[in-house]
């Protein structure tokens, strides 16, 4: 099959190439899957679960990616929940291959059903960006009715998924991001705006929640912004700052059906629209990876049948 590798960490993006591989089997509780779509987070060249295995070894060259959208092949010993033909999306184990390849081999758990009317491209957008922003939002986050979100990025293929699904939850939304992405992010449902390089964010008092995608000096400041009893929530790692009177919390982003099959669902009826930026084929998709043109949307990797 063909497959796009990466073969050490130094060389980065610019490290992968496509190639020929072998396709690979389903273990015990395992499916595979032909991939039709694949999402890709350009930073999983940063991220230590794609260079090793879970027990620190060496597992380079490895296949990148960890979202998809595609059909079941085949079914490992002991699957149950999924049968051969059905299309699926899903979310990839960190520490094995991953989604930018014809076949990918895949716990069933990790996968949910993808209904007709949801094509893959948007399927294969939604796993890491919609599952976080849930997990954030209502696990993390204990996102309420009434309360007010701070949502950085909110142009990005995560922040926007935090806009829509606060807004729907009956929070006031504040997004953040460049000037060039306000409008963008009013679109996605949010009821502010901050420009982050010329607005003075600290004019942002007393939030419930502060989604934070960046990090940094913009971590530390947003975290003043927090009010009693509220919440700082960070996906770039341990958090370095935390409400006077509040909780800091970081968190990986986990697999989960059914909380997937939610997601999917406010997509088809409506409430919910995948940001999408970029669409490539995996011919091309090495050029579309190291390309610096910005885009704030999520890459997609159409794989050919």
């Amino acid at each position: 099959m063909k497959a796009i590798i990466v073969a050490d960490q130094t060389s980065g993006l610019a490290g992968m190439k496509l190639t020929e591989r072998p396709e690979p089997s389903a273990a015990i509780n395992d499916v595979i899957v032909q991939v039709h779509a694949s999402g890709f987070v350009p930073t999983e060249m940063d991220w230590p679960s794609t260079w090793t295995d879970r027990s620190g070894r060496d597992r380079t060259p490895s296949v990148p990616g960890h979202e998809l959208a595609g059909v079941v092949t085949a079914l490992g010993y002991g699957t149950t929940g999924l049968s051969l033909g059905q299309r699926v999306l899903g979310l990839a184990d960190w520490y094995r291959d991953g989604t930018l390849a014809e076949y990918i081999a895949i716990e069933a758990r990790n996968l949910a059903p993808l209904p007709g009317d949801v094509d893959f491209t948007v399927g294969a957008s939604l796993p890491i960006s919609g599952l976080t922003a849930w997990q954030g939002l209502f696990q993390h986050g204990r996102l309420q009715a009434g309360q007010s979100v701070l949502s950085h990025g909110a142009a990005g293929a995560v922040g926007s998924m935090v806009t829509q699904l606060a807004r729907e939850a009956g929070a006031y939304v504040i997004g953040t991001g460049r000037a060039a992405d306000r409008q963008k992010v009013l679109d996605f449902g949010a009821h502010e705006f901050v420009d982050l390089d010329h607005d003075a964010l600290e004019d942002v008092i007393g939030v419930d929640l502060v989604f934070d995608v960046i990090g940094g000096d913009i971590q530390k400041r947003s975290a003043g912004l927090v009010r009693t009893g509220g919440t700082l929530v960070t996906i770039v790692g341990p958090a370095e700052a935390r409400p006077t009177d509040g909780r800091a919390v970081d968190f990986v982003v986990e697999a989960d059906r059914i909380q997937l099959s939610e997601i999917v669902q406010r997509v088809r009826d409506g409430r919910l629209r995948a940001n999408i930026g970029n669409i490539s084929s995996l011919d091309k998709a090495v050029a579309t990876f190291n390309s610096t043109e910005r885009r704030t949307g999520k890459t997609v990797i159409h794989i050919p049948l």
